[in-house]
């Protein structure tokens, strides 16, 4: 099992094998701003963030992965 690094500490944590991001990481990966993250979100066309804590809440790598082919294949 890998250690998770402390939410505040790290953009990018490891939890039991899965890779998930915060915020600045998905920003960065995607070209998006946050709004429109969350807009998207709402609108049930951008995976849903994972609650680590009470103010804390990540994106699985997997999640964004899968979000950013679907996209590929669409615009092609």
């Amino acid at each position: 099992m890998r250690r998770a690094i402390a939410p505040s500490t790290a953009s990018v944590l490891e939890v039991h094998d899965a890779e998930f991001l915060r915020m600045p990481s998905v920003v960065r990966r995607t070209g998006l701003g946050r709004s429109t993250i969350y807009r998207l979100v709402a609108e049930r066309k951008f995976p849903s963030p994972v609650k680590l804590a009470a103010r804390a809440v990540a994106w699985r790598r997997s999640d964004l992965d899968r979000w950013s082919e679907s996209r590929s294949s669409v615009e092609d």
